[in-house]
């Protein structure tokens, strides 16, 4: 009887189940989610059902808060809680600890929602604990390490929480005035961590995806450029205005001239990469934008007291947001670097959605059709990363899995079979 000899290729990995351990593995897992689904549902709901929002912390109030610490922040909390664990080499917060973490951000989510004071109450102090805790596991990883360079990180982080105790405590007294200046505090503090944070990491990413580019980190207009910011809101809250739109200046300034350095054309192919070049330079635009007005031009011109706000967090934060929270969890997750067309659309959609926002702050009869339009299409790009990246931020690293799932190949001997 005649042998065959076949070959059995080892078949695909099947798709590993979703799991809790690995949800709390790192920090970006639950911490992405939560800021991108908010992002997604606070504004559908400050748009499309203001009426719902009941809170004490009611209308614009609780939108400025929550697209800054309940968006915004959260997002940084997650980077920088997974790169703490990159710089240091220990975890800051992982299992049942992220999960507290993350239960904390829930409840003080939901309970912004609810009318009567005890429910302010309470929200206030699971987000107080909030950034106390992630600061203080931030802390922790970086002071045990003696990583010197990131020794002001946590202090970054705190200075968030810092400033959302005050923004909460002046909403509690219905002091309008000091409740802007707080906000704005919150809004620089925001800003340094974001300068500190990108320009480290896209001259990096720039140079592992581009072959043969080389550009400078920064390091030295890095830490002028931070002094800046501290400057600033040292500035914001001792009410020296001169001083602050200098420093805003200086910091907005050697943004732009970084990117420009970094040969945007360079990256213009690859879409993880441009992304954060755009929202980097939306950055030092907005800081530009914030000093013109502090300066006393933006009235001058006619333009809203918003405009700072809107193009520091839409067009810089918002922007670098969409891209970080794609490579970043790619890299971690152990995915291939490289986009597909739901993300490059989910990238186009939130560029669109701060471009509408800003034509809504002209002073036109477009402003509603704009308003919306914006509103609409950042709900679609949020809602596009978040069907791209939930099922992934769920499940163990695809290298992971696959190590676990694939077996070695083997040489069968069958017998041929006759009719």
């Amino acid at each position: 009887m005649a042998e065959l000899l076949r070959i059995e290729e080892p078949r695909p990995a099947p798709r590993p189940a979703p799991q809790w351990r690995a949800f709390l593995e790192l920090g970006f897992r639950p911490l992405y989610l939560a800021g991108c689904s908010w992002a997604l549902l606070s504004v559908a709901l400050w748009v499309f059902a203001p009426q719902w929002l009941t809170g004490a912390l009611a209308g614009v109030i609780w939108h400025a808060h929550e697209m800054l610490w309940g968006f915004v922040a959260t997002i940084a909390v997650g980077f920088l809680l997974t790169a703490g664990a990159n710089w240091t080499g220990i975890n800051p917060l992982h299992g049942p600890a992220l999960g507290v973490l993350a239960l904390l951000w829930v409840v003080a989510r939901a309970a912004f929602l609810v009318p009567g004071s005890s429910a302010f109450m309470l929200a206030a102090l699971c987000e107080l604990l909030f950034f106390a805790w992630a600061a203080l596991a931030m802390g922790r990883a970086i002071y045990r390490a003696r990583s010197h360079r990131n020794y002001g990180v946590p202090l970054l982080l705190l200075g968030l929480g810092v400033a959302d105790a005050l923004f909460l405590w002046a909403a509690s007294k219905g002091d309008y005035a000091l409740l802007m200046q707080r906000f704005d505090a919150g809004l620089l503090c925001m800003a340094v961590i974001a300068l500190l944070v990108a320009r480290r990491v896209i001259p990096f990413f720039a140079m592992r995806a581009v072959n043969g580019l080389t550009i400078p980190m920064h390091t030295r207009s890095g830490q002028w450029q931070l002094a800046a910011g501290v400057l600033a809101i040292a500035c914001l809250l001792a009410g020296w205005q001169p001083g602050m739109a200098l420093a805003l200046t200086a910091a907005g300034a050697l943004a732009l001239w970084q990117v420009l350095a970094w040969q945007p054309w360079a990256v213009r192919r690859v879409p993880l990469l441009w992304i954060l070049y755009t929202g980097y330079a939306g950055l030092g635009a907005g800081l530009l934008v914030a000093a013109a007005h502090t300066a006393g031009w933006g009235l001058q011109l006619g333009l809203r007291a918003a405009w700072p706000v809107h193009v520091i967090g839409v067009a810089g934060f918002s922007v670098l947001i969409i891209g970080m929270v794609t490579r970043t969890a790619l890299g971690h997750l152990g995915r291939p670097l490289r986009t597909d067309s739901s993300i490059v659309a989910s990238y186009a959609l939130v560029i669109v959605a701060a471009a509408l926002r800003l034509v809504a702050l002209l002073p036109t009869s477009m402003t509603l059709t704009a308003l919306h339009a914006s509103a609409a299409a950042w709900v679609l790009g949020f809602a596009l990363y978040l069907w791209r990246f939930f099922p992934m931020l769920i499940r163990p690293r695809i290298d992971q899995a696959a190590a676990a799932a694939i077996k070695p190949g083997k040489i069968a001997v069958r017998p041929k079979t006759t009719s």
